[in-house]
């Protein structure tokens, strides 16, 4: 058996304990594994007349060149956000031009899968394991429509795929973010400010919900809940008083709005639609500014979420999660998904992860009239609570 196994999205930590753990449980029971470089950007550029691929859009994967690999963040394969149902025309490889393009609008998307199916025939790949979020799923079912045999594993920092509790780099996303958020109390301290703190989270706010939660913020603005600037700037100038150290500290989500306003996103859509998004804390902090006249800390932590290497429960998954898939692999047992689900490793169905958004529980886990985390029963809830 041969496995094909590649990463895309956004990189996030214990992508490489997932690759190692992939390779070396094949290697056990006699399989191959190749790399699939850049997401599905390496089925995409493969050109089936030309003879450097290797290297550059394939890797052959063994026991030696992935051996340290575990040791550092990020994913050695590298990653992208390429949709090759929707390539924009641009974006669209020499080899595959062809002259009716010309006359297509500079937006429009191309559907390359044909060309992915040959790359798949041609490499000998009897099955692909898919290691991503959403998008790069999305189109790993899309595969799995094709017939090609396709196992999922779950990966988002913002932990937000739909079908399983968990999800590969959440737990070192949060870890990073408390961090950060303790070292920010001495300047916002020192200099007696308001700081915001803008986290990662397009649809789901679960990483500024549960950072609030473990670092013991004041307020903590989350996607799911439109908020009233004016009245947060109310609570945390209250916050601010009672604080002995005369500062208050506040995480907010990117995908986060004012109560009547939008997202803030900027520049072109990505290959799944989705512009990025990132500035809401910036316009709340000049909210804040103007409103209280306090001076405020601004902070996007941002991509520091998801840098450096996995805490010790990201390795956890990662390494359950690739030894599931392999083990689903070898017995071909394909078209699934692996997922935490109440604290268990199980699996669901691949096309589980279309079929809905994940978001936070509102109602069980914030207090939306004064914009805090709150468990409301925590007896029987899960580690993360979810």
């Amino acid at each position: 058996m041969r496995i094909g196994i590649l990463t895309g999205g956004g990189d996030v930590p214990g992508l490489n304990p997932c690759i190692k753990a992939v390779v070396y449980r094949a290697a056990d029971q006699g399989a191959e594994v190749v790399g699939l470089r850049k997401g599905w950007g390496g089925l995409l550029n493969f050109d089936l007349d030309a003879d450097d691929n290797e290297g550059i859009n394939y890797l052959p994967l063994n026991t030696m060149n992935t051996r340290t690999i575990d040791r550092s963040g990020g994913t050695f394969l590298h990653t992208s956000r390429t949709n090759p149902g929707k390539v924009r025309k641009g974006d669209i490889p020499k080899f595959l031009w062809r002259p009716e393009y010309e006359k297509l609008d500079k937006d429009a998307r191309i559907d390359c899968t044909p060309h992915i199916l040959k790359v798949i025939e041609r490499l000998g790949i009897d099955v692909m394991i898919t290691i991503g979020g959403d998008d790069t799923q999305s189109y790993g079912v899309r595969m799995h429509k094709e017939g090609i045999p396709v196992i999922a594993i779950p990966k988002t920092m913002d932990n937000d795929v739909f079908g399983t509790d968990y999800c590969i780099g959440f737990s070192t996303a949060v870890t990073r973010s408390v961090d950060f958020i303790t070292a920010l109390r001495t300047v916002a301290g020192s200099h007696e400010r308001i700081a915001v703190v803008e986290l990662f989270g397009r649809n789901s706010g679960e990483t500024s919900l549960i950072s609030a939660y473990l670092a013991g913020v004041d307020r903590a603005v989350i996607s799911e809940v439109p908020f009233d600037v004016e009245k947060l700037a109310r609570f945390l100038m209250e916050d601010k008083a009672k604080n002995p150290s005369n500062y208050a500290l506040m995480t907010i989500s990117e995908g986060a709005h004012l109560m009547g306003g939008q997202i803030v996103e900027y520049g072109e859509e990505d290959a799944y639609g989705h512009k990025k998004l990132g500035g809401i804390g910036a316009v709340t902090e000049q909210a804040l500014k103007k409103l209280t006249g306090v001076h405020t800390v601004y902070q996007q932590v941002a991509y520091l979420m998801r840098s450096g290497e996995p805490d010790a429960l990201d390795r956890m998954v990662a390494i359950s999660f690739a030894n599931l898939a392999t083990d689903l692999a070898l017995r071909k047992q394909y078209g699934k998904m692996v997922a935490l689900r109440e604290g268990k490793y199980t699996t669901v169905p691949i096309d589980t992860l279309t079929q809905g958004v994940k978001r936070v529980d509102v109602e069980e886990l914030y207090d939306t009239a004064n914009y805090r985390p709150k468990v409301a029963h925590l007896l029987e809830k899960p580690m993360f609570l979810y």
